[in-house]
């Protein structure tokens, strides 16, 4: 995945904060901190660039990005960056397989910011995701070795959805009543921002389709679930026909 993230200081110390937190020499005490701070500047910058946006046109401007994830695990891969897409009020939309690969393709629809902090986020995830599920030990007498472990990762990959979609949150309450240079509240920005994004999205996928309902059944999901609640969650490509593609529900 190409980002801009490098570019932007903010997002470059959120990231350093993940990686902090991330490293196993860190102590608890310290990452539990650093995961708090990086959680916080994440939701706080994207209320931020909203609002300057608003007061220059053009600055964050709403833009599209197509991403291939490959094995193993391609379509948890998709799911992860899904729920990430759909907390930040951007949209996604999976287009398959990958020409005549396994890896999958996604189109994800946001604004320049949002984009550059869904891949942020996806990548420290993803990293997690995987260290994680290789420290499992699978229960003794579970039978499907490998269904145990996809259910684990979609419990990691529910759960930490519900984190980073409850962050978003606060911050978007905490700052509903400021106004910007404009005269307009963050609130009513922010609206108008993701009404611009699904207007893109519907556009380009006039008659995309919800897809299936993925049913997360088996102990591992419980396991998954805790571990992400342990987790730190801190344009221009060409067209695929909508007649294949299938927007997906985390």
């Amino acid at each position: 995945m190409s980002t801009t993230t490098d570019a932007n200081p903010k997002l470059s110390t959120v990231r350093a904060l993940l990686a902090k937190a991330e490293d196993a020499a860190t102590p608890e005490a310290e990452a539990e901190l650093a995961r708090v701070r990086a959680f916080e500047m994440m939701a706080k910058y994207g209320i931020e660039m909203a609002m300057l946006s608003e007061e220059q046109p053009g600055r964050d401007v709403p833009t599209d990005r197509q991403i291939v994830l490959d094995n193993p695990w391609a379509m948890e891969r998709v799911r992860l960056i899904n729920g990430i897409t759909l907390a930040l009020g951007c949209q996604l939309i999976h287009l398959g397989r990958d020409g005549a690969t396994s890896a999958r393709r996604v189109h994800i629809f946001g604004h320049q910011s949002d984009l550059d902090r869904i891949e942020l986020l996806h990548t420290s995830l993803l990293l997690q995701m995987h260290s994680g599920l290789a420290a499992q030990s699978v229960p003794v007498g579970t039978k499907g070795v490998r269904a145990w472990r996809r259910s684990w990762l979609l419990g990691f990959i529910h759960r930490v959805g519900k984190r980073i979609e409850e962050a978003e949150n606060g911050a978007r309450a905490a700052a509903q009543n400021e106004i910007t240079a404009t005269g307009r509240s963050t609130a009513l920005v922010l609206a108008d921002r993701k009404a611009v994004v699904e207007a893109k999205y519907r556009s380009a996928y006039p008659r995309a389709r919800t897809g299936r309902t993925t049913t997360m059944t088996g102990s591992g999901f419980g396991d998954g679930w805790a571990a992400g609640g342990r987790a730190d969650i801190g344009g221009g490509s060409r067209r695929v026909g909508a007649r294949t593609a299938r927007s997906l529900t985390a």
